[in-house]
């Protein structure tokens, strides 16, 4: 079968025409249940994919988000049409098994926001979303139906406060290696846990959330600016409620997500996500946008950005400063600005107000004002960016590694085995892991896990223990945004399909190479083909229900995890 993604094609519809005439005389009825006048009838109708619960903080302040984008669309000429998409909160689930379920999520948002677009035939559709996952899952959708589209980020948490310090989530996983470790005490670490999160929001850092709300704005699928609000000020508000009046807009003109998702414009994303200091999620989540939208894009093509993208921004996890800091600093249009001056964008992609990148960025100043967030080109914080793609016989297809805040991305050690991530967890509790060890967690990637769930526990609590630089940690699974240090994530192939990883052995030695862009364990060709001959694959850890579907479907995470790779 041929490699050629070729996108779906959707319905090609207005409202003012799947109406008229008798024959839609039953339609029409339906629409009157509900309030409608006949008037409505010719007017645009327009999805808002709300994401709002109360599940986690990243989208419990959706509501007056989704009640702004109502009242836009409907002073736009517009009629609102409310339909929800589900959540999980990655933080609240890290470490258990409900953290399978995440990368899931992707797929069920997805999924919900090409059926209801396409089954209700609506002319565009707003898509509200907090935590990391209803980003990318929107995105997806809105590719799929391929009607006008504008995506409107939830907006992230304000930091919260100890003894003068600011937190944020990753506080909390580090504060736990530092108790174990005899660093503070159990108030404190109780303390930590009660005052890092001070309201609504996605977590506060460069992580995967606001990762891919920058990444968005990059693209032009969302307003500029919108991507670094916090989602407790009123400005998230004015915000949404212009998202959909612009949408209108982009309806009129007949403005598609895949006019606006092209291969230049992912190279735009990519790019800011690189100067921003962003997550390693964003590569597995850019192939599956990609794959959606039937542009060519390949794990090779992040190394390509990165060698000619530098960090611009002082972010966390491995930096100082939050997402609101870089909001203060001139948010995601300053960083685009840089990068557009130093000919690292693309100027003339289209975004959904109309307008080129290079007409949206025309008022930016060329430098950012006195702060120390955002640097220039000359003062970058590396010259490279921090995403890193390694390959050898641990990882042929590729794996990613976040290289950012290190002094030294090199080390070679013994290998300490672990086939889940709990008892790779109380190994570092229990003072097991030493300096100069490489932790391998597998049988945790799309298939095995299944999932691919991430893996802040382990190494917040390395970082906690002090071992964040001395310690390698290489998975098939995933790293949470929040994660820094001597890790690899994504191995490909995974364990569950015989990749190279789930035939290493304790003790076995791996080198872990950055400036290579290796990542190896010192066997033979002809040693790891005789211990596969022994490899049995592990039996299917769910055979029903959605897990199962997710195991049985997703491809390799060198091709995104996605489940329509056929």
């Amino acid at each position: 079968m041929s490699d050629k993604i070729i996108p779906i094609q959707p319905i090609n519809r207005r409202s003012a025409n799947i109406t008229q005439g008798k024959s839609r005389a039953p339609n029409r009825s339906m629409y009157y249940g509900m309030g409608y006048q006949e008037g409505d009838f010719v007017k645009p109708m327009v999805g808002v994919a709300n994401g709002h619960s109360t599940i986690t903080p990243c989208n419990s302040g959706l509501q007056k988000l989704a009640d702004a984008a109502v009242e836009g669309l409907q002073e736009a000429g517009a009629n609102p049409q409310i339909f929800g998409t589900p959540t999980i909160s990655d933080g609240m689930a890290m470490g258990t098994e409900g953290m399978k379920y995440s990368l899931v999520s992707r797929e069920v948002i997805s999924d919900c926001v090409e059926t209801c677009v396409q089954g209700q035939w609506m002319d565009g559709v707003v898509v509200i979303g907090g935590c990391d996952k209803n980003m990318p899952g929107g995105l997806m959708g809105m590719l799929r139906a391929n009607v006008p589209a504008i995506y409107v980020y939830g907006g992230t948490i304000l930091p919260g406060k100890w003894k003068g310090e600011d937190l944020n989530i990753v506080s909390v996983f580090e504060a736990v290696g530092e108790n174990a470790a005899g660093k503070i005490s159990d108030q404190e670490l109780k303390d930590i846990e009660q005052h890092a999160i001070p309201g609504t929001g996605s977590c506060g850092g460069m992580y995967t959330a606001n990762t891919m709300s920058s990444a968005f704005e990059a693209l032009g699928i969302s307003l500029p600016y919108s991507s670094t609000m916090a989602n407790v000020h009123e400005e998230k508000v004015r915000s949404a409620k212009e998202s959909a009046k612009v949408l209108v807009e982009a309806i009129k003109k007949d403005i598609k997500p895949l006019d606006i998702v092209t291969r230049k414009a992912i190279e735009n994303a990519v790019a800011v996500i690189m100067a921003t200091g962003g997550s390693t999620n964003a590569v597995l989540h850019f192939l599956a946008i990609a794959h959606c939208a039937g542009v060519e894009w390949s794990i090779d093509d992040f190394e390509r950005i990165r060698q000619r993208t530098p960090v611009l921004c002082d972010l966390k996890p491995s930096g100082r400063a939050l997402a609101v800091d870089l909001h203060q600093a001139g948010g995601i249009p300053q960083v685009m600005k840089i990068l557009l001056n130093a000919g690292l964008l693309h100027g003339d992609c289209l975004t959904i107000t109309g307008q080129t990148i290079a007409e949206v960025l025309k008022d930016v100043p060329d430098a950012p004002p006195e702060q120390s967030v955002i640097h220039t080109i000359d003062n970058a914080m590396y010259k490279q960016g921090h995403l890193a793609i390694l390959k050898g016989n641990l990882s042929p297809e590729g794996a990613v590694a976040k290289i950012t805040g290190l002094k030294k991305p090199v080390m070679t050690g013994p290998a300490r085995v672990f086939d889940d991530e709990q008892s790779a967890l109380q190994a570092i509790l229990d003072g097991k892991i030493k300096a100069g060890d490489v932790m391998v967690l597998r049988y945790l990637g799309p298939k095995g896990g299944p999932g691919m769930p991430e893996m802040l526990a382990p190494t917040g609590a390395l970082i906690g223990a002090g071992l964040g630089e001395s310690v390698g940690l290489i998975t098939d699974g995933r790293f949470s945004g929040g994660t820094w240090g001597m890790v690899v994530g994504h191995v490909a192939p995974e364990a569950a399909v015989g990749g190279n990883i789930a035939l290493v052995k304790e003790n076995d030695t791996i080198t872990i190479d950055a400036h290579q862009l290796l990542l190896q364990v010192h066997l033979s060709d002809a040693e790891l083909a005789e211990r596969k001959k022994s490899w049995q694959a592990p039996a299917p850890r769910y055979t029903r229900g959605v897990q199962a579907k997710f195991a049985f479907n997703a491809s390799s995470a060198s091709k995104g995890a996605v489940l329509d790779n056929f």
